[in-house]
């Protein structure tokens, strides 16, 4: 079995089985890229595909493993040759951040204005989501790493730095009745209908009673996401 076994593999599943369409892709001939598969079924020792005839119809349940390791080697490959480059040129590259709306429209501008000015060789990208899908561009190779106020803390493969802190603040009217407590608790938020927060961008610290939602007055962080 070799790397390029595993490319057309992963081009297979990609253009939806269809043969052709990945051959034309990989600008080589239909009856190749089909045998280099038969070839690496029969090292395998099982069959990747189901078939009907000469047509792919669907995945096996060992070619689904398979498929996720080759996909594995073939980024862990691309990763190498980056690394290399690298390397080579120090200054130059390119670096793909995921980040939250949040982050790109308040907290990373200056920072992407200094990188720009110091690293004019880097072609920097910045890719926007919600903070489940940033982390998931790292667990794919889309994005080297991502930027987010919330805590990931259910994706156990990736490693989480802190960048800064942050904390929430409650706001007002002028003649507001909270505005008369000497000290806010989260046990005198629970009458107040009016504060709202969105569940799943609360961080680590919410309450969320059965009427309603309240806000975290606690110190939270924003980490940056890296694939371990």
């Amino acid at each position: 079995m070799n790397l390029q076994q595993f490319r057309y593999l992963h081009e297979i599943v990609k253009r939806e089985l269809n043969i052709s369409d990945a051959a034309k892709a990989l600008y080589t001939s239909q009856p190749g890229l089909s045998t280099q598969i038969k070839s690496l079924e029969e090292e395998l020792g099982i069959e990747i595909f189901v078939r009907n005839g000469k047509r792919l119809t669907a995945i096996t349940e060992p070619g689904k493993a398979v498929l996720e390791i080759a996909q594995r080697m073939l980024h862990d490959a691309d990763n190498l040759k980056q690394v290399g480059q690298e390397f080579r040129s120090q200054d130059s590259g390119s670096l793909t951040i995921a980040t939250t709306h949040t982050q790109a429209r308040y907290a990373l501008p200056p920072v992407v204005k200094q990188f720009i000015g110091r690293y004019p060789k880097v072609k920097l990208s910045l890719h926007q989501g919600s903070p489940t899908q940033i982390a998931q561009q790292v667990l794919n190779g889309e994005a080297d790493i991502a930027i987010a106020t919330e805590s990931l803390i259910m994706y156990n493969e990736l490693t989480t730095l802190p960048c800064y802190e942050w904390h929430h603040c409650i706001v007002v009217p002028a003649e507001h009745p909270l505005l008369a407590e000497k000290k806010l608790t989260l046990k005198k938020l629970l009458n107040i209908p009016s504060l709202l927060t969105i569940s799943h961008l609360a961080g680590e610290a919410r309450l969320t009673p059965p009427s309603m939602h309240t806000i975290s007055l606690l110190t939270s962080y924003s980490p940056l996401l890296m694939r371990t």
